[in-house]
């Protein structure tokens, strides 16, 4: 594929989007246009559909925040009010990890 800024070669490079979504798109050897073909936009958009996003509220508990987790994602971890979890802080997020 050639760039069509600059008309020089493109590589093939991977990524991955903040919520974990890997995709493939072109790179400029030259000037460094990317571009995401409309087959990889159209298979992300669909990944993208098949997650489910949950809201979650911070509250002041005493010295501490506490965050509520949607019942939905208690069952589905199983969680109770007892459980232990990690958080990682990560780039412009916080993972929570079921032990």
């Amino acid at each position: 594929m050639k760039c069509p800024k600059c008309s020089k070669k493109m590589n093939e490079k991977k990524g991955i989007t903040p919520e974990g979504v890997e995709y493939t798109y072109s790179k400029c050897t030259e000037c460094g246009e990317e571009i995401v073909d409309m087959k990889q936009l159209n298979k992300l958009a669909e990944k993208y559909r098949e997650m489910k996003t949950y809201k979650a509220k911070l509250s002041k508990w005493g010295q501490s925040t506490g965050l509520r987790i949607p019942k939905e994602l208690l069952k589905q971890y199983n969680l109770n009010k007892n459980s232990e979890v990690f958080l990682i802080p990560d780039k412009k997020a916080i993972r929570i990890i079921a032990k």
